[in-house]
């Protein structure tokens, strides 16, 4: 396992950006899928993007295709979302999570065993 927290959540105005960032610590960073989930209050975790080990291969979920951008920086054990155009679906509790490789599904949380503690993130209308 290893240990994330995140950083970079706010108050933002509909259209405004804001990027989230998770250190992580543990040698085994770089092997990692990184992803990130958000819970809206009263909703079940969902599923936002995901970036493999090697950075090359992204995945979004609809919601936020074309609006959010993870990438990840292994030297630094350093993952990041970038968000843009934010509407107040947007508002939620965002998390971190690690997946070890062969380990499944990345839309599936339950593959992964690493969690930070979230952080809030609020789109004004």
């Amino acid at each position: 396992q290893v240990q994330l927290a995140e950083s970079g959540g706010g108050l933002v105005q509909a259209g405004g950006s804001l990027r989230l960032s998770c250190a992580a610590s543990g040698r085994t960073f770089s092997t990692y899928t990184m992803g990130w989930f958000r819970q809206a209050p009263g909703k079940e975790r969902e599923f936002v993007a995901a970036i493999r080990w090697s950075g090359g291969t992204t995945y979004y979920a609809d919601s936020v295709k074309g609006r959010f951008t993870i990438s990840r920086d292994n030297a630094k054990n350093t993952v990041y979302l970038q968000m843009n155009s934010l509407k107040p679906d947007d508002t939620a509790v965002y998390y971190c999570a690690a997946k070890p490789l062969y380990s499944g599904s990345v839309y599936r949380s339950d593959r992964y065993d690493s969690w930070g503690q979230g952080t809030q993130v609020t789109v004004s209308s």
